[in-house]
């Protein structure tokens, strides 16, 4: 018995035109080699390609295998942040500028501009669109120098935590940067009662979820170190004894 009349046999019913075509073949000895690896894997697995491949269709375009990696949202501007305006070759328009509470700035020539929810490059293009009637073709860069972010991009931490506040969001932030912020728990915490709450919005329920900071801090179990995400709230309980 051949080679070929061996893998025959193996292949499955439903690869018919590998089968045709393995039949009416001369083939080399590495050639049948090659084509008794790749009918085993049509009548293993069932693999279409391969069989669209003898019926004269196009073989399918190799493709990157990718992996998806967590991504960081862009920096937004929040109240209270400061943003240093610098414009080419104009120092005149060139300032350093505090984010009002009400969400806008101030710059020469510009009142009022919406800066809170864009991000810095956003930030620029709004800005050379107003200068344009004074300066031809202006080209701004904006840069935040002080932080606090929008409020639904801070993670806040409520309860008995030695500092209690927000804290704005940092990428690849964890419970573990939180607590140092706030400078851990209270010796009346109940730490391992401690609650993330996440997504949603002021209006919304929040998902919710235990959190295990006396595990963390006291006991040092980092396993209970977990990432947090901008908008997250923490909250944490008083010890019953």
């Amino acid at each position: 018995m051949t080679l070929a009349s061996a893998i025959l046999r193996r292949v499955d019913a439903g690869s018919e035109p590998a089968r045709r075509w393995l039949s009416g073949a001369r083939l080399s000895k590495a050639a049948s080699r090659m084509a008794a690896v790749c009918l085993i894997a049509v009548g293993v697995t069932g693999c279409s390609s391969i069989t669209s491949l003898f019926n004269g269709d196009d073989p399918p375009a190799p493709g990157n295998v990718m992996v998806q990696q967590p991504t960081t949202p862009d920096y937004r501007i929040g109240p209270l942040d400061t943003i240093q305006i610098f414009v080419w070759q104009s120092p005149e328009f060139s300032v350093t500028v505090p984010v009002r509470p009400d969400g806008r700035i101030s710059t020469p020539l510009i009142e009022d501009l919406e800066a809170t929810g864009k991000t810095p490059t956003q930030l620029a293009r709004a800005i050379e669109q107003k200068l344009k009637v004074y300066v031809q073709d202006p080209l701004v860069t904006v840069i935040v120098s002080g932080f606090a972010g929008p409020f639904d991009q801070q993670v806040r931490v409520v309860g008995e935590a030695a500092q209690p506040r927000a804290i704005p969001y940092r990428a690849n932030m964890t419970m573990l940067d939180v607590m140092i912020e706030v400078g851990g728990l209270t010796e009346f915490a109940s730490g391992n009662r401690a609650v993330l709450a996440r997504g949603g919005s002021a209006t919304t329920d929040k998902t919710t979820f235990n959190v295990r900071l006396d595990d963390l801090l006291r006991d040092g179990d980092i396993r209970a170190n977990v990432p947090v995400l901008p908008g997250d709230v923490i909250i944490i309980p008083q010890s019953w004894f």
